[in-house]
C-alpha cells in the first residue's frame, strides 16, 4: 500500500467533515511487538475513531481524538511525570504520539565542542537558532541520536510500545528549505545565509496512523526533510503543530510555566481559556520570549486540524492527564479564523537584491 503525505488542508477538511471509520482495536503489549487480539474472543474488538472534535462526555478512551504530547528540551523540564501520562493513556486505549526538543542539550555538545551556539532575532521579534552546517551535523547526532533513543528507552521501561522516528523516516516531516532569514543584527535589518532549517508543509499522516492502529506510541523529533533532500532542523513546537493538525489530534505543549500570562512575570495572570478571535489576539499580545513561538504553534496546529492545543506545566502533578482536564491555557478551535487573506507563511514580505526568499520567522529552536 503506497502512503500518500497528509496536507494540513487535507486535515482540516476531514475534520471539518467528521468522517467516521471503524478499525480493529487491540489491547496494547507492554512486552514490545504487536498488540494481541481480545483473549475471550481470539479477533480483534472494534473502536471507532473519530477525526473530528473530541468526545467530552462518555466513551472510551479508544474512541477520542489521538494526543500529541510535546516535550519540551529545556533543563527545567522534567518528563518523568510525562512519562507516567504516557503510560496511563496507552494503557487506557488512547492513541498518543511524543513530539521532543532538545535545544539545551544541542547547546551543551556544541560548548564541549568549543563551539558557540548561534541565536539570532528576526524583525517580528522572533528568536531562534541559525543553524549552520556544523551545528546541523551536531543536530542530528543529539537529536535522533541520542534524545529520541533515550526518551523511547525510557517509555519503553514504562510498558509503552515507544517507535522513534525522525522526520526523515518514511517522509515523516517535509516541506521546503530556508537557506536565509532576516534578523536584526545591532539595530539593522540583514539577510543571514547559509541556514539549515526548513519549514514543515506536509506530514505523512498514514504512516502515523498506521503505527498507532499497530499499538505503537510514535517518538517523534526532527530533522525533516527538505524539498531539495537534504535533512534540515525545524522548531518542534511547530513540527508537534504539523503532526497533531494531521492526525485531527488534541495537542498539549509541556513547558516549565504553568501557561500563558497575561503578564509574562506574574503567574496568577493565567490565561486559562481562549475561544474567540480578540481573546487569541490578546493570547498572541501577551507572549514573549520562548512562548511566542508556542502561541504561534498553536495556531498552525488548529488551522491544521487539530481538535484544541493546550500549554502547560511539565512539572506539575500528572501534567498531560491535568492539562486534558483543565489546567494550563486552553485554546480552542473557534479562537483562530482561517482567513486567506492572512500572512500564513510567514514571510516578512521584503525581498532583498537578490530577489532570493528569506524567512523572517523559521529560525528554529
Amino acid at each position: 500500500m503506497t502512503t500518500e503525505p497528509t496536507t494540513h488542508d487535507d486535515a482540516r477538511d476531514a475534520r471539518q467533515t467528521q468522517q467516521f471509520e471503524t478499525e480493529a482495536a487491540r489491547p496494547l503489549r507492554t512486552d514490545g511487538g504487536r498488540p494481541a487480539a481480545d483473549a475471550d474472543s481470539g479477533v480483534a474488538s472494534e473502536r471507532v475513531v473519530i477525526d473530528g472534535d473530541a468526545l467530552t462526555d462518555g466513551g472510551s478512551d479508544a474512541s477520542r481524538p489521538p494526543v500529541v504530547v510535546k516535550v519540551g528540551g529545556a533543563r527545567a523540564v522534567d518528563p518523568a511525570g510525562a512519562v507516567e501520562d504516557v503510560a496511563e493513556l496507552v494503557a487506557d486505549g488512547r492513541e498518543v504520539v511524543v513530539v521532543h526538543g532538545g535545544s539545551t542539550a544541542v547547546d551543551d555538545t556544541l560548548e564541549e565542542l568549543g563551539e558557540e551556539p548561534t541565536y539570532v532575532e528576526t524583525p517580528g521579534g522572533v528568536v531562534g537558532r541559525f543553524t549552520d552546517e556544523r551545528t546541523m551535523e551536531v543536530f542530528s547526532m543529539v537529536m535522533p541520536g541520542k534524545l529520541n533513543t533515550d526518551l523511547t528507552v525510557t517509555l519503553r521501561n514504562a510498558g509503552v510500545d515507544a517507535l522513534g522516528l525522525s522526520g526523515v523516516d518514511g517522509g515523516l516531516l517535509t516541506g521546503p528549505r530556508k537557506s536565509a532569514v532576516r534578523v536584526i543584527e545591532n539595530g539593522k535589518k540583514k539577510i543571514k545565509r547559509g541556514d539549515h532549517s526548513g519549514k514543515i508543509t506536509e506530514v505523512n499522516g498514514s504512516l502515523l496512523e498506521t503505527l498507532l492502529a499497530d499499538g505503537y506510541t510514535p517518538v517523534v523529533t526532527v530533522p525533516m526533510l527538505a524539498d531539495d533532500g537534504v535533512a534540515v532542523n525545524a522548531d518542534a513546537d511547530r513540527a508537534a503543530a504539523a503532526v497533531a493538525g494531521a492526525l485531527g489530534a488534541e495537542l498539549v505543549v509541556l513547558t516549565d510555566v504553568a501557561g500563558v500570562y497575561a503578564d509574562p512575570d506574574d503567574a496568577s495572570t493565567l490565561i486559562g481559556s481562549v475561544s474567540t478571535p480578540d481573546e487569541f489576539d490578546t493570547l498572541k499580545d501577551a507572549a514573549e520570549g520562548f512562548m511566542t513561538k508556542k502561541v504561534m504553534a498553536a495556531k498552525e496546529a488548529l488551522d491544521g486540524g487539530a481538535v484544541t492545543v493546550v500549554v502547560a506545566n511539565a512539572n506539575a502533578d500528572d501534567p498531560i492527564l491535568a492539562a486534558l482536564d483543565g489546567s494550563g491555557t486552553h485554546i480552542h478551535a473557534s479562537a483562530v479564523v482561517d482567513d486567506a487573506s492572512e500572512e500564513t507563511d510567514d514571510t516578512s514580505g521584503e525581498t532583498d537584491d537578490t530577489g532570493d526568499d528569506a524567512d523572517e520567522t523559521e529560525v528554529t529552536q
